[in-house]
């Protein structure tokens, strides 16, 4: 991923781990606010068709020396910012 504030074209998977197990997922993007960067992730079945259209997450994402990681976000209130910001980003990609 050469620029985390573009949005990622090819269907680039990552596997989290959730308290229920692994869960495979297609990035969807990953975008930054207040000079931190998040990552939008949507959940794929093992053909990599989406679970759920309308199903998402959204991690604070960190990226160091090629390593990348992923956090909670732990706050509603940042929770609430980064929601709405990705909204915009939905909204100016479906007016393109």
């Amino acid at each position: 991923m050469s620029n985390p504030n573009e949005e990622i074209d090819d269907d680039v998977m990552v596997t989290i781990e959730l308290d229920g197990g692994e869960l495979d997922c297609e990035i969807l993007t990953i975008f930054e606010l207040d000079k931190q960067d998040y990552i939008v992730l949507m959940p794929v079945d093992d053909n990599g068709e989406p679970l759920n259209d309308t199903s998402c997450y959204i991690y604070r994402y960190y990226e160091n020396d090629g390593n990348y990681d992923i956090d909670n976000i732990i706050s509603d209130e940042e929770y609430e910012r980064v929601s709405k910001k990705f909204d915009e980003l939905l909204e100016q990609t479906s007016h393109q």
